[in-house]
């Protein structure tokens, strides 16, 4: 069984071990298999749409690059590159960049 211990102060506080040590496990405590419940990670197109127009939305807000980048806590550079699609912003950038634009449903 391979088994990663995770210590927090210097004590362990988690046990993180393969999915099938841990249905052995479960089985061998005569408890019935879990099923996995596994949520689908969003896709990185999901939210292409929006950041495709995201440089028509600043201008349309009247803001320049650097403003817009300064406001969310980026680099214009890293902002130019999220407009451009070289880049893919983080969940926190994402919901700092609706709430400068006024837009709902970017999390």
């Amino acid at each position: 069984m391979s088994v990663q211990i995770i210590a927090r102060d210097g004590e362990p506080e988690y046990a993180v071990l393969p999915w099938a040590d841990y249905q052995a496990l479960l089985q061998a405590a005569g408890c019935q298999e879990v099923a996995a419940t596994v949520a689908p990670s969003p896709t990185p197109s999901a939210n292409r749409a929006p950041l495709a127009q995201l440089q028509t939305l600043r201008e349309a807000k009247g803001l320049s690059a650097e403003a817009l980048a300064r406001s969310v806590g980026i680099s214009p550079h890293y902002l130019a590159m999220i407009e451009s699609g070289e880049r893919q912003p983080d969940a926190a950038i994402l919901r700092s960049l609706a709430w400068e634009l006024g837009l709902e449903g970017w999390s």
